[in-house]
């Protein structure tokens, strides 16, 4: 994988200083913030293919900070926080982040996530240089561009993340098909599928909230009540 540049923002300096230390080993080159406002300072000045945020921060807090980016940018945000209760985790994924990791961090761990996030990332082509596969796929309203990497909603485009891109064309690829919780995350993270109800749930639900007219009585992406989800035949 090529060199990618990531924002570590947290206002423990030392952590921002061994996190760095443990990126720039895996080749990655790495921008340093103290709190949200100045990471978002640097967004407009650099560009920057993930952010490592800490929750807890003065001025502005990683929650705040991760709105702000989703409203202009699609980057993968990876939350640090030293809460580990679901509500937390679930909050965070909430409103747009990709991951999440409590602290203390596994060193080993952290590098892999990073690497996961990256390789999603630039494999949606959202990396400039970065080859993208050709296509259309239509499912009624819907529209997939696999070229552009876009999604169009009766016409009107819509702004997916890169993990929930990932879902839908999983799913638009497959109409019709019931596929678990674990199987979504296993071709979208690729990684293991253990315990992951309550994140594809929190990804499902805001794909939904972007998609459909009545979120609560989706017409495209419908849960299978025991079994998992599918992207209707339209």
């Amino acid at each position: 994988m090529e060199q990618a540049t990531i924002l570590v923002v947290d206002d423990d300096r030392e952590i921002v200083g061994a996190i760095a230390k443990l990126l720039e080993l895996d080749g990655h080159r790495v921008l340093r913030a103290y709190d949200g406002l100045e990471a978002l300072e640097i967004l407009h000045e650099q560009i920057v293919h993930l952010i490592i945020l800490d929750v807890m921060m003065p001025r502005m807090d990683g929650l705040s900070a991760t709105m702000q980016v989703r409203r202009e940018k699609n980057v993968p945000i990876l939350l640090l926080s030293a809460k580990a209760e679901d509500a937390d985790k679930i909050a965070g994924l909430s409103i747009g982040a990709d991951d999440y990791m409590t602290k203390p961090y596994n060193p080993m761990e952290l590098s892999a996530r990073v690497k996961a996030l990256l390789r999603r990332y630039m494999t949606l082509g959202t990396v400039e240089g970065i080859p993208s596969r050709p296509g259309v796929i239509q499912l009624g309203g819907l529209m997939l561009d696999t070229q552009a990497k876009t999604l169009e909603v009766d016409g009107a485009p819509v702004r997916l993340t890169a993990t929930e891109y990932r879902i839908v064309q999983f799913l638009m690829e497959n109409p019709g098909h019931v596929f678990s919780a674990s199987e979504i995350y296993e071709h979208v993270w690729n990684e293991p599928g253990f315990g992951v109800e309550n994140t594809v749930m929190v990804h499902i639900r805001r794909i939904r909230e972007k998609i459909e007219i009545d979120p609560k009585n989706p017409n495209y992406l419908k849960v299978v009540w025991g079994l998992g989800y599918k992207m209707e035949k339209i």
